[in-house]
């Protein structure tokens, strides 16, 4: 069954929102992605993506993303894209099923999408270290393809790499 909530089809996007139109749709990893982080062992992940609209002047996203070789369900997150009316200023609010919620801010320059974790909660028994700042780069590339690199600090490690993929349209 579709679920009736997904109107990206049969709803006119949001006039705030052209700048991002080049996002909407469904995308998943080209090759497995590579992650990395000094507490944790190096790992190949697959990823899909998706982001729709309903009209109103919000982009919906949900992450998830699978162990390349197992295939089985590793991170997901899920949450809301808004753009600041009549500037290039776009906020990300994620809630990760790690237990961590972030808000994310940045800018759209083209179409490159560049935000810094400006508030980050977590539930009271995450898992140590505690993720302190994330940050994120989207990018179109000219091939037309979507490229993606995360970077992250904890509570003992100073902001760098942890994430990077690539992925094609998928419809």
């Amino acid at each position: 069954m579709a679920c009736p909530f997904n109107h990206t089809a049969s709803v006119e996007l949001n006039p705030v929102l052209l700048p991002l139109d080049w996002l909407l749709g469904a995308w998943e990893s080209d090759e497995p992605g590579e992650g990395c982080f000094p507490s944790i062992k190096p790992f190949h992940y697959t990823e899909k993506l998706n982001f729709s609209h309903v009209g109103q002047p919000v982009i919906n996203f949900m992450f998830n993303a699978f162990h390349a070789e197992s295939k089985k369900p590793m991170h997901r997150e899920c949450g809301f894209i808004r753009m600041q009316p009549g500037t290039n200023k776009v906020a990300f609010i994620i809630a990760q099923n790690s237990g961590l919620v972030e808000i994310e801010e940045g800018e759209l320059t083209a179409q490159q999408l560049s935000l810094q974790s400006q508030a980050v909660a977590r539930i009271s028994f995450a898992r140590e270290p505690h993720v302190q700042q994330i940050s994120r780069v989207f990018q179109l590339r000219p091939d037309g393809k979507l490229e993606q690199t995360v970077s992250m600090a904890t509570d003992n490690q100073e902001l760098m790499q942890h994430l990077h993929i690539t992925y094609r349209r998928s419809s």
